[in-house]
């Protein structure tokens, strides 16, 4: 059953249990050695350009195929967003000479209403630039979230792009509402 809305404290929980299981105490997060404790085979594959990834679930296994033509902060991500869903959600039953469940991501796949993508977009934030990793970075009392370089230096640190790491902050670090 799909959730009617993200779960995030849920999904902050699980990404920070898998990175207390690797260990990960320092970016950039090893995402691939997330991947194998999680029970995941990562394959790099000649998709066509809109298709970042795909989960695939069977009886052999599990197994992430992720768009080699990508940059690798891109792949980071995508990787990291498959596991959110392993982690999180059913998948959808196809019918391929075998029953399996997949999960594709496609461009654009944040878009709402679509509550499993929002939540898997979440999931691989939460896991590769976990909050308590960017606090540790930097003082944030004072952080400008319009200091270009100072967010690409912290992308870099984390093996992210500098669109991911905006969106971050910004979600974590935003003032307070009025009112």
């Amino acid at each position: 059953m799909k959730p009617l809305r993200p779960r995030y404290a849920r999904i902050e929980r699980r990404a920070l249990e898998l990175l207390r299981e690797a260990d990960s105490t320092k970016p950039p997060v090893d995402v691939l050695k997330i991947a194998r404790l999680a029970g995941a085979t990562v394959y790099l594959e000649p998709f066509e350009d809109d298709i970042s990834g795909v989960l695939i679930r069977n009886e052999k296994g599990n197994a992430i195929g992720v768009n080699k033509a990508h940059a690798p902060v891109r792949r980071r991500f995508t990787i990291a967003h498959e596991l959110g869903h392993l982690l999180l959600h059913d998948g959808i039953p196809i019918r391929v000479d075998k029953t399996f469940r997949v999960n594709w991501r496609k461009g654009g796949s944040a878009k709402p209403p679509d509550v499993e993508e929002i939540e898997a977009n979440s999931f691989a934030a939460n896991l590769l630039m976990p909050k308590t990793l960017l606090t540790s970075m930097k003082s944030f009392d004072h952080f400008d979230l319009e200091d270009d370089s100072e967010i690409a230096r912290l992308a870099c640190v984390f093996e992210v792009s500098t669109q991911a790491m905006t969106f971050r902050l910004s979600q974590l670090f935003r003032p307070p509402a009025f009112g």
